[in-house]
């Protein structure tokens, strides 16, 4: 029903900035609360940021406040992260994810859609 496709990953310093992109096909009239995750190895997907249909209301993990922005575009159908200061520690897998419940879109359960990830590298 809804296709999610990330973009803007890879490899950058850290003190350094990167620009994820998810683009979003199908029904994509739904005023989904879009979502960013991430997964490094042996570890469980963590909560990023997310944001409403109307971008209003947005929710940062602890970790990325003031670091990162989430924001949406829904005539064009994205929702981009902005990813900036990134530490080693900011080296994941990056996931995009669409929710179509009123949940406050925190964890991976609220989720009904998920892209394949994409993969972020921060060097030291």
């Amino acid at each position: 029903q809804v296709q999610l496709v990330e973009s803007g990953g890879g490899l950058v310093q850290a003190g350094g900035s990167l620009t994820l992109s998810c683009t979003t096909s199908g029904r994509t009239f739904g005023r989904y609360i879009m979502g960013w995750f991430r997964r490094t190895p042996g570890k469980e997907r963590e909560f990023v940021a997310r944001i409403n249909w109307s971008s209003i209301v947005t929710y940062y993990a602890e970790f990325v406040k003031g670091r990162f922005t989430i924001s949406r575009d829904n005539a064009k159908n994205t929702v981009t992260l902005q990813m900036n200061s990134l530490k080693p520690d900011d080296t994941a897998v990056y996931y995009c994810a669409a929710a179509a419940s009123d949940a406050l879109g925190v964890v991976s359960e609220d989720y009904d859609y998920w892209g394949q990830g994409i993969q972020v590298t921060v060097s030291s």
